[in-house]
C-alpha cells in the first residue's frame, strides 16, 4: 500500500501535481503505542475505542513527521477502512442482543466520533469524511478533487480481525 498516493490527480480537467510531505505506517503498532499517544496528547483518550485510537495515533504521528503542530484549517481529512470500527460494532450488537441498553460501545462504533477525536488531537476543525471501501486508491482520487492549497491528510485504519493485525497508515499530501 505504500505506493497508494499517485503523484498526479485529475482536478476538473486540470492536472494537479501532489507531493507526499509525510508518510507514516505501523502494521502492527508497537506494544507501547497507546502510551506514546497519551504522552504526545498530554492526556489519555477517554471513551473511544481501539479503531479511533489507532486513527488518532497514526494521524498525529504523520503530522509530527510533516513537522506540523496542527493540521491547517483549510486542509481536508479523509479516512478509509474496509470494516471501520468492526470490534466495537460487533460488541455493541452482542450487548444489544443480550438486552443491554446502548452503551459507550455503540458510540465507539461511529465514524463521526472517530473523525471528531482525530480533529481534536490535531487541533483542527474542517472538512472531514470517512468511507468504508475496498478501493482506497479511488477514495484518494476523490479526496484530492477540489482540495485547497492546505492539502490533505489521508489515512487507512484497520482493527485486528481474524488473522489480520491492526494497521494505521497516513499520508500528508500537498499540491506541488
Amino acid at each position: 500500500m505504500s505506493a497508494l498516493p499517485r503523484d498526479i490527480a485529475m482536478n476538473a480537467g486540470i492536472e494537479t501535481v501532489w507531493r507526499t510531505v509525510a508518510h507514516f505506517v505501523v502494521h502492527p503498532p508497537p506494544a507501547e503505542w497507546r502510551d506514546q499517544l497519551a504522552r504526545r496528547l498530554g492526556r489519555r483518550p477517554r471513551r473511544v475505542g481501539l479503531w479511533t485510537e489507532l486513527a488518532m495515533f497514526g494521524a498525529r504521528r504523520c503530522l509530527d513527521i510533516a513537522d506540523e503542530a496542527a493540521l491547517p484549517q483549510g486542509a481536508r481529512l479523509r479516512v478509509a477502512s474496509k470494516r471501520g470500527a468492526w470490534g466495537a460494532t460487533y460488541t455493541g450488537l452482542e450487548q444489544l442482543d443480550a438486552g443491554l441498553p446502548m452503551p459507550f460501545t455503540f458510540m465507539q462504533s461511529q465514524p463521526a466520533l472517530m473523525l471528531a477525536e482525530v480533529g481534536r488531537c490535531l487541533e483542527w476543525q474542517g472538512d472531514a469524511s470517512f468511507m468504508l471501501c475496498r478501493d482506497p486508491e479511488r477514495l484518494l482520487q476523490l479526496a484530492k478533487l477540489g482540495a485547497s492549497s492546505d492539502g490533505l491528510l489521508f489515512g487507512l485504519v484497520e482493527e485486528e480481525r481474524n488473522e489480520e493485525l491492526p494497521r494505521t497508515e497516513w499520508w500528508r499530501l500537498m499540491p506541488a
